[in-house]
């Protein structure tokens, strides 16, 4: 443009010096040399050695900044001086623009080198967090470096200047066919004349051909390790200003291929692989180390897995026993003393075919009070032969026979069965007084059920106890038989009086009797002969109103309640329960002074009424004796027990009208010594006050709401963690408060399971998240069912038949349930989930790994899925707790050998959702997919 702007055939020269572009001259083709000299010196500033005397010269020099700019121009034709100033002025214009447009552009390019490094050291750092193997990573770093430079054969080599090796983890080459293995170690005599060891032992960058190098660091060349490369780069790697490696790209078609940029970039991406090696090598370090540790977990749950199923065979064993001994004092009539008995063995082994064989009076004889049999119906009575249970009878010992065996005996003459022939047979003998009686007998007509030598013991050895039961059960029977005489005898004797004119007497003095039992009954406790709950609320409002008259002093209410009183119950039976509310009435009794009154209300509670309390602090002292009696050892149907209690106190205050108001505050008293510890007591004050009446206001308020129907489901994602697809949600229960707004379920679930109010509300929600399964029908939708509903037998039914009459389908329904409600009472859980499966409907164990160790139980309940708990799904952040890692991964290894589906739930980040899905977690639930809305798409 300069150029054009003059007369035609006039010559143009520019030179600049720049900081960031440099020096440099251009010119139009043809300017002669003398101009260029011309325009440097005047950029230099040298004008003296500019001068000329030619007049059709013209030039401009100006500093911008850093930047210094030139022009000179030999004009072919002359031009006016302003032709001339308005030259100059579009020259400085032209000049300046070009200047900068060229320093953008260098600019720009240095931005897209630093971004593609950038890139390059994310994706470095990545691959060392991936879960690929070591020989994908370095394929994948193979790829990054070659974006960033030629780098078609390159290779990674390891160095331990210890112990004098290499090992080269990496190698690509174009023309050397050599093969590396990563593993083997390679002593550097081995390569004497390789330009690899020279790198390493030189500890500072090699680039030029490969010939030269060799020259320039004397390495012998009469044995190359490999072609000679037309350019060759390798930076060594250091760690701790040690050399411990290299990594070398090379170019055999290209001379001069690498720059000192390259070099310097190599240099800088190459301590970034080592550090990500470094971290890739620690990283399997520490999975060696959790999947030794793993293994040895489950080696100590196989351990415990074996001592728990053994544990619970003795148990059985000894439920069996005791329920053994107590048939021949409950049991009605014999025949049902037999069933019970059959029962009881069938719990402990297969009995479907069972039968009790007795010898007779006279000895000749064998009869059958029991017998039931899919072959063989009914068992006569018959002469003494040569049966199998004549051969046990005989021979006072048991037999465990299969066909082969019978088949031996019979061919031997020992004996020769009768009727239908069992695959297997088991009979022990019954003793009695240390002879045999009789046999009972278990047996087998499929191939696929026999009979072992365990089986054996145990059938002789509950059958000891077996015939010690039918000794007791016979002396039961003589001796009610006996009673059954002597009241006949007594009631003719009754008769008889009564025909003597004594009949009047007689009835007045037995109706007096029974009013009197009446009235004791009325106001006692059957069990433990205490006063009741009717008698000590007599006796509290007697004390309101003589204290009000200042007829006595202050009292004071407790209220105690069993600690753990369920457990002796399930585990040691009614009975003994029983037996250890009557030794907890004396000991509470033997505490307490005259005037004091004692009473069991019900259950495991009893209450005190202290006459003359005087203060809280007295009162107290009464409760502190009291926890000390029930806390000493208590022998209960042959264990010892070691019992304790919570007591709350209330004091009396003006305010209390009636004896129910001091027992309330009592009981809420005794709730908060439970929630602090239980074995305590504690003083109802204002606080509690404050707080009974606020729970009392939201049980109303809770009773409103079921009422206007205020509750509602909101639906919470649960996606595949492999596609990202949304493949069901879960039905989360809030309340509609008419003040407070959508309240979540934390807020008043703990007073609807007090009051039993929840069964209703989840019916209401239950119905709602039908309904909206009929309008959306993608997916499955998941419900929370309260242990509560499994104390009722109706459950199942009532839930299908809610499914029925809104038209949702049963085989889209899930309900999440807890290990508390699995383990409450197993067998109706069982028999619930298995009725559900059948229509199609599936069980997921939520918070799996929070409450009871439900583990022995997951092989028995229909369970689909678990869903994994959000505390241990926190843990699988960046940060990675390893407990919280290794529990997961337990978790998804124990589901997956059972063949249930996985869920994790709290998922909020992606890193947590990445281990998930790594670990083989198949879903996921939580903030990160969706948070909980109510009724999406409506």
């Amino acid at each position: 443009m300069l150029a054009e702007s003059l007369p035609t055939g006039s010559g143009v020269v520019v030179c600049w010096d720049d900081a960031r572009l440099g020096a440099g001259c251009s010119g139009v083709d043809g300017v002669s040399d003398t101009l260029r000299l011309r325009a440097g010196r005047l950029m230099m500033g040298d004008r003296d050695g500019t001068e000329s005397s030619d007049g059709a010269m013209v030039d401009e020099a100006w500093r911008d900044g850093r930047t210094r700019v030139a022009i000179v121009a030999r004009l072919s034709d002359a031009l006016t001086p302003a032709s001339l100033d308005a030259w100059r002025a579009l020259a400085r214009r032209v000049v300046s623009a070009t200047l900068a447009s060229a320093r953008a552009e260098v600019q720009v390019e240095s931005l897209r080198k630093s971004e593609r490094l950038q890139q390059a050291l994310y994706e470095i750092a990545n691959l060392a967090g991936a879960g690929l193997e070591m020989q994908e990573v370095l394929k994948c770093i193979h790829g990054v470096v070659g974006r960033l430079m030629s780098a078609e054969n390159f290779y990674i080599v390891l160095f331990d200047d210890v112990r004098g090796t290499t090992r080269f983890l990496y190698f690509a080459d174009r023309l050397d066919p050599w093969i590396a293995d990563p593993d083997v170690e390679i002593p550097l005599a081995e390569m004497p004349n390789s330009l690899t060891v020279a790198l390493l032992l030189h500890g500072q960058p090699l680039r030029g051909p490969s010939e030269t190098i060799r020259k320039r660091l004397a390495v012998d060349d009469g044995v190359a390790h490999g072609p000679d490369a037309a350019d060759w780069l390798g930076v060594p790697m250091r760690r701790d200003a040690r050399v411990s490696g290299a990594i070398v790209v090379q170019s055999y078609d290209q001379p001069a291929c690498y720059t000192d940029e390259d070099r310097a970039l190599l240099e800088f991406v190459a301590q970034h692989i080592l550090t990500a090696l470094d971290r890739k090598h620690a990283q399997a370090e520490l999975e060696r180390r959790v999947d030794a540790r793993t293994r040895e977990l489950q080696q100590a749950n196989e351990v415990l897995q074996a001592e728990i199923i053994e544990r619970q065979r003795a148990e059985r064993l000894q439920r069996a026993l005791f329920r053994i001994s107590e048939l021949s004092f409950t049991a009605g009539s014999v025949e049902r003393f037999y069933s019970d008995l059959h029962a009881v063995v069938g719990e402990l082994l297969y009995a479907r075919n069972f039968y009790i064989a007795l010898v007779s009076g006279d000895g000749d004889h064998i009869e059958f009070p029991y017998s039931v049999d899919e072959r063989d119906i009914v068992r006569q009575p018959r002469r003494m032969m040569r049966g199998l249970s004549e051969y046990v009878i005989n021979n006072g010992r048991a037999l465990l026979a299969d066909h082969e065996v019978i088949e031996r005996l019979e061919a031997a003459g020992e004996l020769r069965h009768h009727g239908t022939l069992a695959h297997c047979w088991l009979g022990v003998p019954l003793l009695r007084d240390g002879v045999v009686v009789g046999v009972i007998a278990v047996q087998s007509y499929s191939p696929d059920i026999m009979f072992s030598a365990q089986d054996q013991r145990l059938l002789t050895f509950v059958a000891h106890h077996i015939g010690g039961a039918l000794a007791r059960k016979r002396s039961q029977d003589h001796l009610k038989a006996a009673h059954a005489e002597l009241e006949d005898r007594v009631d003719a004797r009754t008769r008889e009086l009564e025909e003597t004119n004594r009949e009047l007497r007689a009835q007045v003095s037995e109706r007096i009797r029974a009013e009197q039992r009446l009235i004791h009954q009325a106001r006692h406790d059957h069990l433990t002969g205490l006063p009741n709950r009717t008698r000590l609320l007599e006796s509290l409002d007697t004390a309101i109103v003589q204290t009000r008259a200042q007829e006595r002093g202050p009292f004071a209410v407790l209220f105690l309640d069993l600690d753990r009183f369920k457990l002796v119950n399930d585990s040691v039976g009614h009975a003994a329960g029983d037996e250890m509310l009557v030794e907890a009435g004396r000991r509470i009794a033997r505490m307490l002074r005259e005037g004091d009154v004692v009473a069991r209300l019900g259950g495991d509670e009893f209450a005190v009424l202290l006459g003359e309390a005087g203060d809280a602090a007295a009162a107290r002292a009464v409760a502190a004796r009291i926890l000390n009696e029930l806390g000493k050892p208590m022998w209960i149907a042959g264990r010892e027990l070691f019992p304790s209690a919570s007591v709350g106190i209330a004091m009396w205050q003006p305010r209390y009208e009636q004896g129910e108001d001091l027992l309330r505050d009592a009981d809420a008293a005794m709730y908060r010594a439970k929630a602090l510890g239980r074995d305590r007591s504690e003083l109802f004050d204002e606080r509690m006050r404050a707080e009974a009446t606020r729970l009392l206001d939201l049980e109303a308020d809770l009773r409103r709401a079921i009422l206007a129907d205020a509750f509602e489901p909101w639906f919470q994602p649960i996606v595949d963690l492999a596609s990202g697809e949304v493949v069901g949600h879960e039905a989360l229960l809030r309340w509609n408060h008419d003040t407070r707004g959508p309240l979540p379920p934390d807020a008043f679930i703990g007073v609807g399971e007090d009051t039993g109010l929840i069964e209703q509300v989840d019916w209401l929600v239950y119905r709602r998240a039908f309904q909206w399964m009929t309008r959306h029908r993608e997916g499955y939708v998941s419900i929370n069912v309260s242990p509560r509903h499994f104390h009722s037998d109706n459950f199942a039914e009532r839930l299908l038949q809610l499914l029925e009459e809104t038209g949702a389908e049963p085989s889209r329904l899930r309900i999440e349930i807890t290990e508390v409600a699995l383990l409450d009472d197993a067998p109706r859980a069982l028999r619930m989930l298995r009725t559900l499966r059948g229509r199609g409907v599936f069980a997921l164990l939520d918070d799996f790994g929070t409450g009871f160790s439900a583990l022995s139980y997951l092989h028995r309940f229909p369970i689909h899925a678990l869903k994994i708990d959000q505390s241990f799904v926190a843990g699988l952040d960046d940060a990675m707790h390893p407990e919280s890692l290794a529990l997961v991964r337990a978790i998804l290894a124990l589901a997956g050998t059972l063949g249930i589906a996985t869920i994790g739930e709290g998922v909020e980040t992606e890193a947590q959702a990445d281990v998930l899905r790594q670990l083989g977690c198949t879903m996921g639930q939580g903030f990160l997919f969706g948070r909980p809305m109510p009724a999406p798409g409506d």
